[in-house]
Formats: structure tokens, C-alpha cells, sequence
């Protein structure tokens, strides 16, 4: 199998000091956990020296007489410590572990990553906040404003707006001087920002700010509906891939997927490249008695077999089988000649999709269109190929225009980020070119 490391979605859970964040991540993970998600977790220490081994054992002892970086393992458990000469952000430390649905941060207010804000009624500090944030909201300011600059540059402005009563003191005080716990303090770093997409509180002012700015308010004991948004908005969508190997095949003169390549048959090459990244993986075909030796081959992967839904060839029949016997959100349809395809494609897709909000991403060239390396939404999809075909269309892309359908082009420039190697859409319709293709890309 070709090695293809999924990016993992994260979130970060943010609050001042006694908000409850820290139990509230607790419990999150072990619910996402029981839901069936693979969760990373990432805790953001402010302080110098931290230490997760101690004198006298041997990693410490290794660290000490000068390693850079000592990795402790055992048959259950893995640690890495690393030294580090400046802080490391914390996206690339979301970068560098990959694999996981989702990953949840404490911490890390200013990372860029969508942020869940924490506030507790038993903390002052959170009540400061609380005021401010909904003083701020019914000012009409955006989410994300710098309320002490606001209140600064308000009451400088002749005839300006009353000051909202939470900030005065902070527009009147230099933050970085105040003491901590005081409003001053409170607000000069730890407002929400532009990336709170929730906020967690038992605090009336504070939901009432978040309905003000559009966004949702959770109680502290509402863990399953908490975890329901992380899954509808921030979860890895599951991906059904579907390598589609049900064409005649009259060029080729036998069917593609059995034809040799590289000394065994092609589909096995389809199946070593998308496998990696396909939580359900599919194989559209009308010769399903030549393809068991699938099972045989690969008996971890659950490999399904379909056979055409309709008795009439087309691009489009084709992908409506391939929609129709998926079960994930995200469906990826691979033609089976497609020597490179390219499982980093998928994921590329397929982290455009969930931040488009596309029901189709396909790329794009000079040639127009590849839909047989585009990644559709399974839900939307599936009922505009169907009307498409009752309107006896048959080009893939022929549903593209349906107006409840939103397509997003994939570039040639975001294939080669994906894939620099390109070759991701090279196919081979007859032998002589398959032979040409292996020729110039055998050990590739």
C-alpha cells in the first residue's frame, strides 16, 4: 500500500483559568470516542520546562548528557522529546499527526484553528469576559473585534456611542500593565475571536451574545450536542471510494481491470493507491466472478463488488452506481485506468469539500473536466444524477449545472500541490498504450 497521510481536522477549546475547559475536554474525547472516532489530542503548556520524564530514568538520563530528541518506547506506548530552540505553532503540530477524525486542542487561542469558547458563571474572570462579549454584541461590533481598541477609539470620537460599561476600564488602562484577573487583564487577550464558531457557558449574557453573533451555545452537561456539531461541521467526513472497472473495454480487447500491468493486474495497482484513504471501499463491475481473487488478496480491506445499477452503459449510469452503493457522505469515483490516481487527490478533495460546503469537486485542466477522479456528496448527488437521467442525459457532467448542485474546480495548480508528481488523470484505452505508460513509469 502506498503510504497517504490524512490530515486531521482540529478544534480548539479555549477559556481563561478555572472556566472548566480542561473537564469539559475530558468528556468530550470520551464521547467522541464511544461515537466511534479516532481523537488526537493536543494541550497547550505556557510554561518553560516541562517535564514528562524524571531524574534517574534512563530517557532523562539520555536527554541530559546532551540528545536533541529521545523517543521512549514500549509495546503499548510511544513518547517523543524533543528540545526545541522556539516554539513550535500549533498547526504544525496538527500537521504532524495525521490519521486521526479529529483532533481537540486545549488551548492555543491564536492558532488560526476554529475555536470552542469556555464560560462558567463560578469564575469572575469569565463573567468579565461574558459582559464585555455581549455589551460588545449589542454595539453591533463583528465577532473578532478588538473591544479595547473599539472603546478607545469610541471614546475619542466626538459624539460617539456610550461606552458599553465592561470595557471602560480596559479603554482606560494600559492591558499589558494590568494586574491578572482584572477586566483589564481579562480582556486584553481572551475575548472570542473571528474563529469561535461556539461557546460553551451556563452565563445568560453570553448566550445571548452568541445568538446576537449567529453562533451556537451549549450547556456544560450537553456533551452529545456538543459532540453532534463537532461531527456535522469539524469531524473527518467519512469517504466511500469507488474505483469504477464496469466498462466494456472493447479497445483494450479485455477488461481493464484484469489486463496486466507491471506483472500483475491493474486493479490491484487501483486498489494499493486509493485503499489508504477510502473508509469503505467499492469496485463498480459487471465480472464479478473475475475479481474475487480480491478478497483473497486484500481480506482486510472488505473490498465490495457492485454490479451496474441500470442495463445501459453511460459516464452517468456509471456514477449513479457508484453514488447508490456507498454508504459515507463523501463518495471519490476513480476510473480504473487511471494508472496514477492518487489516494493524496482524495484527501485534497476532500478537505476542499468540507470547506466549500461543495456537493462536487472535480478538477479541472485543459482537457475541461475529470470526473473520474472527483469527489461527490452523496446526499445531494445522488438525486440530481437521477434527474439528470430521467431527462435521458449520459455525460458525467451532465448534472453539474442542476442549480441544487454546488461545483467547486479543482485547478491544475491544486492537483500538483496535491500530487507533484502529476500523471494523476493519464489512462490507457488500448494495449499499445498501456504498454507505453508502463514502459516509461515501471517502479513508479
Amino acid at each position: 500500500m502506498i503510504n497517504v497521510p490524512v490530515p486531521s481536522p482540529a478544534i480548539a477549546v479555549v477559556g481563561r483559568h478555572n472556566s472548566g475547559k480542561t473537564t469539559l475536554i475530558e468528556k468530550l474525547i470520551a464521547a467522541l470516542v464511544e461515537r466511534g472516532h479516532d481523537v488526537g489530542s493536543i494541550k497547550h503548556h505556557s510554561h518553560l520546562g516541562i517535564e514528562v520524564d524524571y531524574p534517574g530514568k534512563d530517557s532523562y538520563r539520555h536527554r541530559a548528557a546532551g540528545a536533541s530528541e529521545t523517543v521512549i518506547a514500549s509495546p503499548d506506548l510511544l513518547a517523543r522529546i524533543s528540545t526545541l530552540t522556539a516554539e513550535v505553532e500549533c498547526k504544525d503540530i496538527v500537521r504532524s499527526m495525521p490519521g486521526h477524525d479529529i483532533i481537540v486542542v486545549e488551548g492555543y487561542r491564536k492558532s488560526g484553528l476554529p475555536t470552542i469558547e469556555v464560560m462558567r458563571a463560578g469564575n469572575a474572570a469569565d463573567v468579565n469576559v461574558a459582559n464585555a462579549f455581549i455589551e460588545g454584541a449589542r454595539a453591533g461590533w463583528s465577532l473578532g473585534t478588538d473591544f479595547i481598541q473599539q472603546a478607545r477609539a469610541q471614546a475619542q470620537a466626538a459624539g460617539g456611542d456610550p461606552l458599553p460599561a465592561a470595557v471602560a476600564e480596559a479603554a482606560a488602562l494600559d492591558a499589558e500593565g494590568a494586574a491578572e484577573g482584572s477586566v483589564a487583564a481579562d480582556l486584553a487577550n481572551k475575548l472570542p475571536t473571528a474563529e469561535t464558531v461556539a461557546v460553551v457557558t451556563d452565563i445568560p449574557e453570553a448566550i445571548e451574545a452568541a445568538a446576537i453573533f449567529n453562533i451556537p451555545a451549549f450547556d456544560f452537561d450537553d456533551v452529545a450536542g456538543i459532540c453532534r456539531f463537532l461531527e456535522e461541521r469539524f469531524v473527518r467526513p467519512r469517504v466511500s471510494v469507488v474505483i469504477q472497472a464496469g466498462g466494456e473495454s472493447r479497445r483494450m480487447g479485455q477488461s481493464k481491470a484484469t489486463v496486466p500491468f507491471a506483472g500483475r493486474p491493474l486493479i490491484c495497482r487501483l486498489v494499493e493507491r486509493l485503499a489508504p484513504v477510502a473508509d469503505e471501499l467499492i469496485i463498480t463491475t459487471n465480472e464479478g466472478d473475475n475479481l474475487g481473487f480480491l478478497a483473497e488478496m486484500y481480506p482486510d480491506l472488505a473490498i465490495k463488488l457492485v454490479p451496474d445499477a441500470f442495463d445501459f452503459r453511460g459516464a452517468l449510469p456509471g456514477l449513479y452506481t457508484a453514488l447508490s452503493s456507498a454508504r459515507n457522505p463523501y463518495v471519490a469515483v476513480v476510473a480504473c485506468d487511471m494508472v496514477f490516481a492518487s489516494g493524496r487527490l482524495v484527501v485534497a478533495e476532500s478537505l476542499c469539500m468540507a470547506e466549500t460546503g461543495a456537493d462536487v469537486v472535480v478538477p479541472v485542466n485543459q482537457h475541461g473536466f475529470e470526473p473520474f477522479h472527483g469527489l461527490y456528496r452523496r446526499e445531494t448527488c445522488l438525486a440530481a444524477v437521477r434527474r439528470a437521467l430521467d431527462a435521458h442525459e449520459k455525460r458525467a457532467q451532465a448534472f453539474f449545472s442542476d442549480p441544487a448542485v454546488k461545483v467547486v474546480e479543482f485547478s491544475q495548480d491544486r492537483v500538483l500541490e496535491a500530487e507533484p508528481r502529476g500523471g494523476c488523470f493519464i489512462n490507457a484505452n488500448t494495449p499499445e498504450e498501456l504498454k507505453r505508460i508502463e514502459d516509461s513509469y515501471l517502479g513508479e
